[in-house]
C-alpha cells in the first residue's frame, strides 16, 4: 500500500485497482501470447482521466500530482506492465514534451486529443546506432523556407504503431551536434512505421519503427527552440524515470503477491513453504525492497510536484526499482520451483516483463553515471 492516508489517494489507488482487476487481470495472458496492444480499453482509461493524468484541467487532462500518478503507474504495472509502460510513455514522454516545452498555440492544439485519449503519443529518440549515446544521432530536420524536412528512423518506440502524435529528436545542425524536437501526426507525408520488434517481454506494449523519409513539416510544428531539444529531454527523462520506477515497484508487488499466496497454499513435506525459513526470509527481503524501491519512488515524485530538480533522485529511484523487480521476480520464480517456469503461473510473466526497467530510459549503468555525476558535483 503507499504511505498516502488522504482520502483522495485512497480513492485514487482503489479506482485503478478495481480498473486493472476487471478490465486487465483476465485478458494478460491472452495479450501477451498474441502481443496484443489492448486498444479495446483505452476508452475506459481515457474516460478514468489515465491518459492525461498529469496534464491540467485546462487541456482536458485530470490534473494529478506526480505522486498521484505513480500511484496510477504502479496499480496498473502490479497487474500488467505492458499497459503500464504503454500509459508513461504517452503521459511522461510524449504529452509532457509537449505541455513543457511546447508553444501556448501547440499546447492548445494537440494537448487535448492526447488528455482525453482520442490520440495516443509516441517519442522518439532512439536509434540503430543511438542509444545511450544520443549525440551519435542521425536523423536530420533540414530548414526549407517555412518548413523542416526530416530524415532518418527511430527504432524501440513505444506506442509508433497506436499513436496519432509524435514528438521526434532530429539534429537541425549536424555539425554542431544541436538536437531539435518536432511533432509530426500520423499522416504526415514520408511517416511510415517499420517492424514491430518480438520481444522477451513487455509483449503487448507496442515497440515499433519511425521511419522518417523527406518528411516535410511546417516549421510551427518545432518543439522548443531550435537546438534545445537536448536539455530539455533530459528534464523529460528525470520525469520519465519516475514513471519507470514506478512500473518495477508495480511489477515487483504483483510478482510479490503471487509468491506469497504461492508459498501459504503449497505444501512439502508435510508443511507450506511459508512455515520454512529460507521462504519466509526470502518474502521479508522482497517485501521490504519493494517498500523500499516505493519510498524512493514517491521521494522522487514529491520532489518533481515541488518543481524542483530530481536529476539525482529520479536516477536512484529508477535503478533501486528496476533492480529490485528483477531480484523480486526471480524470487518469485524461485519460490514457485517448476510451476515458476511454466505460463500457467503469472510469475514467468513478470520474470519477462521487469526485465526491461533495467534498460528502457536508461540503462542501470547510465543512472549508476548519472548518480555518481550528481553526488561529486
Amino acid at each position: 500500500m503507499i504511505p498516502d492516508v488522504s482520502t483522495e489517494g485512497k480513492i485514487l489507488q482503489e479506482s485503478i485497482r478495481n480498473f486493472a482487476e476487471k478490465e486487465m487481470l483476465p485478458h494478460v495472458m491472452e495479450w501477451d501470447e498474441a502481443q496484443h496492444f489492448p486498444i479495446e480499453i483505452v476508452p475506459k482509461m481515457a474516460e478514468m482521466g489515465i491518459l492525461g493524468a498529469i496534464i491540467p484541467t485546462d487541456f482536458n487532462g485530470a490534473g494529478l500530482s506526480y505522486p498521484e500518478y505513480v500511484v496510477v503507474v504502479e496499480e496498473l504495472s502490479r497487474i500488467d506492465g505492458s499497459v503500464g509502460l504503454f500509459v508513461s510513455a504517452h503521459n511522461s514522454l510524449c504529452t509532457n514534451h509537449i505541455y513543457l516545452f511546447g508553444s501556448e498555440e501547440q499546447k492548445r492544439f494537440y494537448l487535448p486529443e492526447l488528455a482525453s485519449g482520442k490520440k495516443i503519443g509516441a517519442w522518439g529518440i532512439t536509434e540503430a546506432g543511438s542509444g545511450s549515446d544520443a549525440g551519435s544521432m542521425r536523423t536530420t530536420a533540414v530548414r526549407d523556407g517555412t518548413h523542416y524536412v526530416l530524415n532518418g528512423s527511430k527504432h524501440f518506440t513505444t506506442n509508433a504503431s497506436v499513436a496519432g502524435t509524435y514528438v521526434v529528436m532530429a539534429l537541425t545542425n549536424p555539425r554542431t551536434k544541436e538536437i531539435s524536437a518536432f511533432i509530426l501526426d500520423r499522416d504526415t507525408p514520408g511517416l511510415s512505421i517499420g517492424k514491430k520488434e518480438n520481444k522477451l517481454g513487455m509483449r503487448a506494449s507496442d515497440t515499433a519503427s519511425i521511419i522518417l523519409e523527406d518528411c516535410r513539416i511546417p516549421a510551427k510544428n518545432l518543439l522548443g527552440g531550435e537546438g534545445a531539444a537536448f536539455q530539455d529531454c533530459m528534464q523529460i527523462l528525470d520525469a520519465g524515470r519516475i514513471a519507470i520506477a514506478a512500473l518495477g515497484v508495480g511489477m515487483a508487488q504483483g510478482a510479490y503477491e503471487h509468491a506469497l499466496r504461492y508459498a501459504k497454499e503449497r505444501q512439502q513435506f508435510g508443511q507450506t513453504l511459508s512455515e520454512f525459513q529460507v521462504i519466509r526470509f526470502k518474502l521479508a527481503d522482497m517485501a521490504t525492497e519493494i517498500d523500499a524501491a516505493r519510498l524512493l519512488t514517491l521521494r522522487a515524485a514529491a520532489i518533481k510536484q515541488e518543481g524542483k530538480k530530481t536529476t539525482r533522485e529520479s536516477s536512484m529511484a529508477k535503478l533501486f526499482s528496476s533492480e529490485v523487480a528483477v531480484r523480486v521476480a526471480g524470487e518469485a520464480v524461485q519460490i514457485h520451483g517448476g510451476y515458476g517456469f511454466i505460463k500457467d503461473f503469472p510469475v514467468e510473466k513478470y520474470y519477462r516483463d521487469v526485465r526491461l526497467c533495467t534498460i528502457g530510459e536508461g540503462t542501470s549503468e547510465i543512472q549508476r553515471m548519472i548518480i555518481a555525476r550528481e553526488i561529486l558535483q
